[in-house]
C-alpha cells in the first residue's frame, strides 16, 4: 500500500466512523485533522486523545473515550501496515 492508498484507507475509517451520527459528508475538516494527526502521532492512547480533541473542539459535544481509542487503533494498524510494506 502506498501513501496515497494509506490516506484513502485512514479517510474510509473516519468516514465510517461517524461519531455524531451527522453523515460522513460533515466531518471532512476533522476527518483532515485526523489524518495529519495519524502521520504525527506514534502510539495509540495519543492518538485517542487527539481525536477526541478534534471533533469535540468542531461539535462542542463529548465523545467516550473508548470509541475514540478504538478508531485511533484501526488508524495505526493502518498506517503500520503501509509502513511495513515499503
Amino acid at each position: 500500500m502506498d501513501g496515497q492508498q494509506m490516506t484513502l484507507s485512514l479517510v474510509r475509517v473516519l468516514q465510517e466512523w461517524d461519531p455524531f451520527g451527522l453523515g460522513s459528508e460533515n466531518y471532512e475538516p476533522e476527518i483532515a485533522d485526523a489524518v495529519l494527526a495519524v502521520s504525527d502521532i506514534e502510539d495509540v492512547q495519543s492518538l485517542a486523545r487527539r481525536l477526541k480533541e478534534i471533533y469535540e473542539f468542531s461539535f462542542d459535544e463529548s465523545l467516550d473515550f473508548q470509541a475514540c481509542l478504538a478508531v485511533a487503533e484501526k488508524l495505526i494498524m493502518i498506517r503500520t501496515n503501509t509502513n511495513c510494506t515499503l
